[in-house]
């Protein structure tokens, strides 16, 4: 058996189950660990967050027992290092051979395991690239718990797909934070939205921009023209979803170094589609353009400069 952590937020929680599905087609008997969602881990948290997958209608998975993740974790253990960023858990894990921790962009090595608890983020495309049809179908999206909100949402699908259009993901929020800016910021910067725009305009002048982020302030200071942008600032909450459906819906997807925006982009079903995304996801990766554009097939990549790689 295989047991896949499930943690993080709802853009991780995906890319763990995207991975779940790979595995499965294999031929694997996986299940997924919903224990870093308990309250007692929850607690110590400086985000809490909840377990979101169950938000997408029907989405089907089988949860591990205590007794089957005992087989690889002790419980006491475990629960003193899986809410730290999985960075202690990996120290321990070192000495464990039944734990696999994720150290780097891709491991090939995941698809040969048996009998393994494995636990990482797994953002990279290349894990379930070649699933992505199915898993298109099985992130079936709920309708607006808004029934006025379901019909503007529909309203803006409408001229998605009538015109052209392309998502724009800004991250913002906890990316500035003291915390996360090394790593995190300097990334998808002004210049890189600048450049990933004009190579939609200079494509169709026409070109709407449909723009997802839950700094609202900084959006309308920004991009407030509404004969060019539109701010989508209404999915809030478990409602945030919605921002994933409509980015499916875009001709184009421009991403920021976020999960969330990458799944609006992979889970696009249109087949004129183009996604842009940050040439890195964090300030202590290095950029090969021969690997990433391997690991992210069909992708195009711009760094923190405006320059395509």
């Amino acid at each position: 058996m295989i047991i896949i952590q499930i943690a993080g937020g709802l853009g991780n929680q995906m890319q763990q189950y995207a991975l779940y599905r790979k595995l499965l087609s294999l031929g694997k008997d996986v299940k997924l660990d919903l224990s870093w969602f308990s309250k007692d881990i929850q607690k110590n948290m400086l985000a809490p967050r909840s377990f979101e997958l169950p938000l997408f209608v029907n989405l089907p998975y089988e949860e591990a027992t205590k007794e089957e993740i005992d087989h690889f974790l002790k419980r006491g253990v475990v629960s003193r290092f899986v809410g730290k960023v999985f960075r202690k858990l990996h120290i321990w894990a070192s000495e464990n051979p039944k734990v696999f921790v994720e150290t780097k962009m891709y491991h090939p090595e995941i698809f040969d395991m048996d009998d393994m608890y494995i636990t990482g983020y797994f953002a990279c495309q290349k894990y379930y690239g070649d699933i992505m049809n199915e898993l298109k179908e099985l992130f079936s999206f709920p309708p607006h718990s808004d029934p006025d909100l379901e019909t503007r949402n529909k309203t803006i699908i409408t001229k998605m797909e009538s015109a052209p259009s392309v998502s724009v993901h800004i991250r913002r929020g906890d990316y500035l934070s003291p915390e996360n800016v090394e790593i995190l910021g300097n990334i998808a910067t002004k210049e890189y939205y600048d450049s990933a725009m004009n190579y939609f305009l200079e494509k169709d002048p026409n070109t709407h921009f449909y723009i997802f982020t839950s700094d609202h302030e900084f959006a309308y200071e920004n991009y407030g023209d509404e004969s060019r942008y539109t701010i989508v600032d209404w999915n809030t909450g478990k409602d945030s979803l919605q921002d994933l459906r409509l980015m499916s819906h875009c001709k184009g997807n421009i991403c920021a170094n976020s999960t969330f925006s990458f799944w609006g982009a992979r889970l696009n079903k249109r087949p004129d589609m183009e996604v842009v995304r940050t040439a890195t996801m964090r300030n202590n990766q290095k950029c090969d353009p021969d690997i990433m554009h391997d690991y992210w097939k069909g992708w195009l990549l711009v760094d923190n400069k405006g320059q395509f790689v």
